[in-house]
């Protein structure tokens, strides 16, 4: 992780337009959301948003600010560098023939990824992990062609037993 990202963990009702809302305070203050993820949390009224951003000390405290004006966010956490779990999950699909594979599966097989989809002329790989890992495996297969990619985006929880909770009070 470089050293001016950042990630952030929020937590939101679970309602149409949330996401915009959210998404558009960056845009309005020209900042880019590196990546994105969102899912549903173990209470269906509430979701997880993960945002991975870039910027100084000063952005990441009017962002953390400007979230928490937002009425439909709960709460707020900038992620620790050290001492969270952070995973990316990755596709990839290359065209290639079955007589090309034997190298492809040397390195699944390293890379502890997983072959998906399997046709004759084409394989569908999944991998999941670090982001400097996901990175390092498309690096290695772009020598075979890669024909599609796509990425989930970061997604983060803190280690041990602290939790990333709605306040009582809300």
């Amino acid at each position: 992780m470089n050293s001016d990202e950042f990630i952030l963990s929020i937590l939101v009702n679970n309602e149409a337009g949330v996401l915009t809302r959210v998404s558009s305070l960056f845009s309005r203050r020209a900042f880019n959301i590196d990546s994105l993820s969102v899912g549903v949390t173990d209470d269906p009224k509430i979701s997880r948003i993960t945002i991975v951003a870039r910027g100084d000390d000063h952005v990441k405290s009017q962002i953390i600010l400007q979230l928490e004006k937002l009425h439909d966010v709960k709460k707020v956490e900038l992620m620790p560098q050290t001492g969270t779990v952070m995973r990316e999950l990755v596709l990839i699909k290359l065209n290639i023939s079955q007589e090309s594979r034997a190298g492809l599966m040397e390195a699944v097989s390293v890379f502890r990824a997983k072959v998906v989809d399997l046709t004759n002329d084409s394989v569908t790989l999944e991998i999941t992990g670090e982001r400097s890992k996901c990175n390092a495996f498309v690096e290695y297969l772009r020598a075979f062609g890669i024909a599609e990619l796509c990425r989930t985006g970061l997604t983060a929880i803190t280690r041990g037993p602290k939790t990333l909770k709605p306040d009582a009070s809300v």
